[in-house]
């Protein structure tokens, strides 16, 4: 038997499903070194402290007053989404108030500041709440309290979702009820008002109450909501909002046959009809999210796991119409995919769910947020062109202290907050490690621990370091180390023996015990800059290729690359070189590319030319006026935190 108490307490995590996955969360994680370690200490002190003040400047939580009519004035913003900036904010400070206390001793559990901060806002909320349950700050101060008038547009249920998330967040992580008591309200007011048979047969044209719903399901046992929220997943895409694929109103998500609309939209249901999937075993509902994950990352995805092709309705576009310039992916969608795919993951098994939630997580995701913690990306695109005119906004190509639409900010700060509990997992046989992150991860067999501890310089370094701290010695269990997508060559060693290489199962390396604590693992995955192609159905960058190496995606930076980037051209035969630079960029490893800049053709007004013959033919050689460059490239998540100017990710070879 294990040395730890028993493990029959429940996940805290975001996420706490029903027996009938294929795997758990964890018990207990704790990130404690590394690059999450860091960037989450960076979250810590610098992104969650700083919510309140802006919120305040921005009129959030002033609107919150005006709704509890403890102060007068006039509504503050335009939109009538803003109360879910609140309760983002919330959730993400219940996560870090939640958080195990380092164990170097750092710092305390529990920042006194953070908690009484928490405690102001939670009772501005519960105040501004009407005595039904009903709690929207644009409706009760603008509209005179009429509701559910504007489905398609007003948010109402999606502000109420994330509530309900912060809610069940701060239970969790503190054990207070306070905010839980006024999300309760709400779920039972939404209860009695929407369902066939009940006052208002809709939806709300944002998704997010559907997964909420779920997760407050878990939380106190109440069946109605989970019935409440497969309700809301069915009666998308029957043309109650007029049919819409921006409001996931076109298609049934049961028949759907690939991602559509708005993709933040898309992907919160997605979650949900996960979560409703994993509690009811309904498994149509299960094969279309798998089949439209699999479309979605097979003809809508970009290279760095961004999502969603077009600024207009930030929506998804054609299959492989992946654009550079206009790219939007929005952060948001970023977020929204890493909860479908560890849900998926959760339900399934399935290693390749885990790889997307990697890709997106350095790449997609993390670009969104400064280095230093104070500026965001609200979009991410792939190219900014050498004299690009930015005019500003949330939509701009420059990093921005908040938004008028702040989505993205506390969407960030929460993810971020409680990242630890998407690293690994457990199951009947054994724990998974999914993400590598320095830290100790606590899994459950059959009611004794299982307790890994995780040592890595991950992504600079392929190696990874595991040691069993605690497990049953009387039956063996499996420890299950996923094998990244781009790895070409992983060795592993064992108790100091190295094992014979094997194939991956299902993306999964399956090292079976017996285990006794002590024993110890090192996995080595070869981690080397590559050129990667895209599939030649993306026409925006046919004929180009990106570096990577490990699980980053890279780009090109015109303060590393004077001259301009618009001209320049990768020479694919040539060896690529890293390095790794201590100083640059909080730390990171460079590489750089040979390559050249074209010359560009003498005069004339017209920027068109007839075909020559030095053009024919598949490969490109640079010309005798073309001018050697080194070119050379850092890490996509870091762009933009030194000085404005041109980026590229996709480089042509010709």
């Amino acid at each position: 038997m294990s040395q730890s108490e028993p493990t029959s307490a429940a996940p805290a995590g975001p996420i706490r499903p029903g027996p009938g996955g294929a795997l758990r969360p964890l018990l207990a994680a704790d990130i404690r070194g590394g690059f999450w370690h860091r960037r989450r200490d960076i979250n810590g002190r610098v992104g969650i402290p700083q919510g309140p003040q802006l919120l305040e400047s921005a009129g959030n939580l002033h609107n919150l007053r005006l709704a509890a009519h403890t102060v007068e004035g006039t509504y503050r913003g335009d939109l009538p989404f803003v109360d879910s900036d609140v309760y983002k904010w919330l959730e993400a400070a219940a996560w870090q108030l939640g958080r195990a206390a380092p164990s170097d001793g750092s710092g305390p559990a529990e920042d006194a500041g953070l908690t009484a901060d928490v405690q102001r806002i939670i009772a501005l909320v519960a105040d501004a709440q009407q005595p039904d349950g009903y709690l929207n700050t644009w409706f009760q101060v603008t509209k005179d309290g009429r509701r559910y008038e504007d489905l398609r547009w007003g948010h109402e249920l999606y502000c109420a979702g994330h509530l309900i998330q912060a809610a069940v967040a701060h239970h969790r992580a503190t054990g207070g009820k306070e905010l839980l008591d006024v999300a309760v309200r709400f779920a039972d007011h939404i209860e009695s008002v929407f369902g066939r048979d009940k006052r208002i047969d809709g939806f709300d044209g944002h998704p997010e109450v559907e997964t909420a719903l779920v997760e407050l399901y878990r939380e106190t046992g109440e069946r109605r909501y989970l019935d409440l929220a497969a309700y809301f997943v069915d009666r998308h895409g029957h043309g109650l909002l007029g049919g819409e694929a921006y409001c996931q109103d076109r298609t049934p998500l049961r028949v759907q046959d690939n991602v559509e609309g708005h993709a933040v939209r898309q992907l919160y249901l997605l979650a949900g009809a996960a979560d409703v999937a994993a509690e009811t075993g309904d498994a149509e509902l299960l094969a279309a999210c798998e089949r439209l994950w699999t479309a979605m990352v097979a003809t809508k995805t970009h290279i760095t796991g961004g999502l969603g092709a077009h600024h207009d309705e930030e929506d998804f576009g054609d299959p492989y119409e992946l654009p550079n310039e206009r790219a939007y992916c929005e952060t948001c969608a970023a977020v929204a995919s890493v909860h479908f795919s560890w849900r998926m993951a959760l339900l399934t098994g399935d290693a390749r769910y885990s790889d997307l939630i990697e890709r997106t997580l350095f790449n997609g995701f993390l670009a969104g947020v400064s280095l230093d913690g104070e500026r965001w990306l609200y979009v991410n695109p792939l190219q900014v062109r050498d004299g690009h005119t930015d005019t500003g906004g949330d939509q701009s190509a420059r990093r921005t202290r908040w938004f008028r639409c702040a989505c993205c900010p506390p969407n960030v700060m929460r993810l971020l907050a409680g990242l630890e509990h998407y690293i690994a997992s457990t199951s009947t046989d054994g724990l998974q490690i999914h993400q590598y992150a320095t830290g100790r991860y606590t899994g459950d067999l059959a009611g004794d621990a299982l307790v890994v501890s995780v040592h890595t310089d991950f992504p600079w370094s392929g190696t990874v370091r595991l040691s069993v701290e605690d497990c049953p010695t009387d039956r063996p269990w499996t420890l299950s180390l996923r094998i990244p997508q781009w790895s070409t060559d992983h060795r592993v060693e064992v108790k100091g023996r190295e094992l014979v290489p094997t194939a991956a199962d299902a993306g999964w390396l399956r090292l079976a015990g017996p285990w006794t604590p002590g024993d110890e693992i090192t996995l080595e995955l070869a981690i080397t800059p590559r050129l990667v192609a895209a599939d030649a159905r993306v026409d925006a960058v046919r004929g180009c290729v990106a570096i990577e190496r490990g699980p980053l995606v890279y780009c090109l930076e015109g303060v590393d690359n004077p001259g301009g980037l618009d001209d320049v051209v990768i020479d694919a035969g040539r060896p690529l070189v890293e390095e790794s630079r201590s100083e640059l960029l909080g730390g990171v490893v460079t590489v750089t590319a040979s390559g050249s800049r074209r010359t560009r053709p003498a005069g004339g007004w017209w920027p068109y030319r007839e075909l020559a013959d030095s053009d024919r033919g598949s490969v490109r050689r640079a010309g005798s006026a073309d001018t050697a460059a080194a070119l050379t490239a850092v890490p996509y998540y870091a762009w933009a935190n030194r000085q404005d100017g041109p980026m590229r990710v996709w480089i042509p070879t010709s």
